[in-house]
């Protein structure tokens, strides 16, 4: 556990150091705070304390910035050949993918947590359901950790950041909009197979205030095989090299 945790310092340490982390911070807090307090759907004209508006626009936003933030973390090292470096010492592979993990889910946490004055902010205009609220911020962490996933198993395939990126989108894409869409042309069964594939469902679920374990052995199945897929395509990687 010491050397993932020394993984994952190194690699805060170099998302705050290229200016990445405060980049992703500014431009997550402008983005949700302007289509959530500003443009159409302004909390104080509508009048209600929730914070559903916020949630719908950090689901979307986060849809496209942790594959900006996992694209270089395995592609570039690849390219740069400081994977190999990094693999020559006493770390498996493993747990360079738990460190890069957890560091870009701890960043996202972050993020999330200069989010907290909304909470405050919107408690004034009404009684807030805290529970709601506690059960949104936990579904926006667990579709990051699950397109964190995704997004390293993206960036372990290529060498090319920008490839990396689009491939992250293109498989999240599927669970983002594309199953549910599916579904709904669909009756009976495998309609609700699905449909119950689509991240929406889940999401929307725990961002109602709803704790079900359905929806955590969801996130939970696709974040083991996102890092699984990872470490499968790392590992075929060394066996050819």
């Amino acid at each position: 556990m010491k050397t993932i945790w020394i993984i994952t310092k190194r690699e805060l340490n170099s998302f705050f150091d290229s200016l990445i982390a405060i980049i992703m911070i500014v431009l997550f807090l402008g983005f949700s705070g302007f289509f959530t307090w500003i443009s159409g759907s302004d909390i104080f004209i509508m009048g209600q304390a929730s914070l559903r508006v916020f949630f719908g626009i950090a689901y979307w936003t986060l849809f496209f910035f942790i594959p900006a933030l996992t694209m270089r973390m395995l592609a570039e090292e690849k390219k740069s050949g400081t994977m190999e470096m990094l693999l020559t010492k006493p770390v498996t592979d493993r747990q360079v993918i738990l460190g890069k993990y957890f560091a870009t889910i701890i960043l996202i946490a972050i993020a999330l947590a200069f989010t907290l004055p909304y909470v405050i902010t919107v408690s004034k205009i009404g009684n807030i359901d805290a529970g709601g609220a506690l059960c949104g911020y936990l579904a926006l962490l667990l579709i990051s950790a699950a397109y964190a996933g995704i997004g390293l198993f993206a960036s372990s395939l290529t060498s090319n950041q920008i490839v990396a990126f689009l491939s992250a989108l293109f498989i999240g894409l599927f669970f983002h909009i594309i199953f549910e869409v599916i579904a709904g042309g669909m009756k009976g069964f495998f309609g609700q197979i699905i449909n119950s594939l689509s991240m929406t469902v889940h999401f929307e679920s725990l961002s109602r205030g709803v704790l079900d374990s359905k929806d955590l052995i969801y996130f939970g199945s696709i974040i083991f095989m996102g890092l699984f897929l990872t470490e499968v395509s790392l590992s075929k990687r060394n066996a050819y090299s």
